[in-house]
């Protein structure tokens, strides 16, 4: 709430400068924020009395949505790539997902794979379930599983995300002893 917004009999006022001018009733309030050009702004509404700061509120809402904008940018945003396999598919077709998987993983992406069961395929689901776990063990160096493969329907899908890698330290070389010629 700012300026005439406060319905508060008093308010305890901080100054632009950050000083505190004490505890003042609102209409003086309004007279120095009026006097210093400001707004006077409500920033601590629960407290008793009130806490209010004599402040450019336009310019402190363009420097709070600059941060904010600031702050998406540095997000890193994961996206979610897509792997369809078949509870038929083939040991070269396999290699192929699989190569594309790694790829998505290590490009910081997630990676879903699911299997759709055509026809009377749904009642071996179990071999859906080898195929999927033959794709883990293929990509397990860059994945973890986030999502267990589990039966949705006709589809049987997993959630593959990339491993955290740990820095690993380098030993140190170890230091030739002094006083001896190598």
């Amino acid at each position: 709430m700012i300026n005439e917004e406060i319905r508060d009999r008093e308010v305890r006022l901080i100054g632009a400068d950050g000083a505190q001018l004490g505890v003042l009733p609102i209409a003086r309030a309004l007279e120095l924020a009026e006097e210093a050009e400001l707004d006077l702004v409500k920033i601590v509404p629960t407290a008793q009395p009130p806490v209010c700061k004599l402040m450019d509120y336009d310019k402190h809402r363009y420097e709070q949505s600059k941060r904010e904008r600031e702050m998406r940018k540095n997000q890193k945003t994961i996206s979610v790539k897509e792997v369809q396999l078949s509870a038929t598919i083939e040991e070269n077709d396999v290699q192929t997902k699989a190569k594309n998987a790694i790829k998505f993983l290590q490009g910081g992406d997630k990676v879903k794979v699911s299997i759709r069961f055509r026809g009377r395929q749904i009642t071996h689901s179990e071999i859906g379930l080898k195929v999927m776990q033959d794709f883990i063990d293929r990509t397990k160096d860059v994945a973890v599983v986030e999502k267990r493969p589990a039966l949705d329907g006709r589809h049987m899908i997993m959630i593959l995300g990339p491993k955290a890698d740990k820095p690993v330290k380098a030993p140190k070389p170890a230091k030739p002893a002094e006083g001896t010629d190598a």
